[in-house]
Parts: structure tokens; sequence; C-alpha cells
């Protein structure tokens, strides 16, 4: 014979609450030890570094071939990228950068970057990191032109991510 009690044999209304509640609570915990947007901006930061090292190692061999920077020889002060065309065009026009650069890097990347040159075979190429992953990297010591910024570290100066 069958028993018809009241015994069910599913979870209640209030057990799959807690369970949903739980999960909730398990996936915020996991959100905030990920942290998507630092994720973001460490990828935008290493996409930077990527062009910065790019432009850097062009810049270094358009001067083995040609016996100077595409600026010239008597050096220039801190200009941002975006603001180098004829130079890029010269990079490109050796073959020593893609055609598609500025395309690829883009005009708003390109802004961020700065390079100083304070004459022959003296090139400082520098960005400012924004993700925390890059602001504690031993290369970012640096102030915009490339030079030893004294107080980085401090939390009241920028420091720059500079190839040298």
């Amino acid at each position: 014979m069958r028993n018809n009690s009241a015994q069910s044999r599913g979870f209640t209304l209030i057990e799959l609450l807690i369970v949903i509640a739980l999960l909730g609570a398990l996936a915020v915990g996991l959100l905030a030890t990920i942290d998507p947007f630092e994720q973001l901006k460490k990828g935008r930061d290493t996409a930077t570094r990527n062009t910065v090292s790019e432009f850097y190692n062009a810049s270094l061999r358009y001067y083995s071939t040609k016996g100077g920077f595409p600026w010239g020889t008597t050096g220039m002060s801190t200009t941002s990228v975006d603001a180098m065309a004829t130079s890029i065009n010269l990079l490109m026009d050796a073959g020593e950068l893609k055609q598609n650069f500025m395309n690829l890097a883009g005009t708003g990347n390109l802004a961020k970057i700065f390079v100083t040159s304070q004459g022959a075979e003296d090139l400082h190429v520098c960005f400012k990191p924004e993700s925390k992953g890059f602001q504690v990297d031993l290369n970012t010591i640096y102030d915009q032109t490339g030079g030893s910024g004294a107080s980085c570290g401090s939390g009241t100066s920028v420091c720059y991510y500079c190839i040298q």
C-alpha cells in the first residue's frame, strides 16, 4: 500500500532562496577578487607598453641605418607620439614601422606616449600606467621626460613607465 503522507520529495522555497543567496554572495566575492576593471586597465597598459617598445625599437633601427633619428640629431623636447606624424611617416617609409601603425595603435593611445631625445643616441619613450600592477613595476620610476622621478612611490608624484 501506498502511504499518502504530507512528505514531499522536492526542496522548499526557503531552501532554494538560501542556496541562491549563498551563490550570489560567492559570485560577488569572486568579482571583488578578480576586479575586472583592473584587468581592463592592465590590458590597456600592456598594449601601450607594446606600442612604446615598437616605437622605441623602430627609432633605434632607423638611427642605426640612417645615422640619426627621424626628427634629427639635435634632440627634441618631450612630445606626444600623436604629434609626430612626420617622424612616424619616415619610420614607416623606411620599413621600421608597419604601414598602418597609427591606425593599429590609435591616436588616443599615441597621445599617452611621450618621446624625449636629448640628441644623438639619447631616446626616452614613456607612458603613465593606469593599472596598479604597472604602477609598481620597476620601470615606473621616471618623470614624463624619462628623467629620474625622485619622489616616485611617495603617492604625491606621477610616475611614468619608460624605455630608454
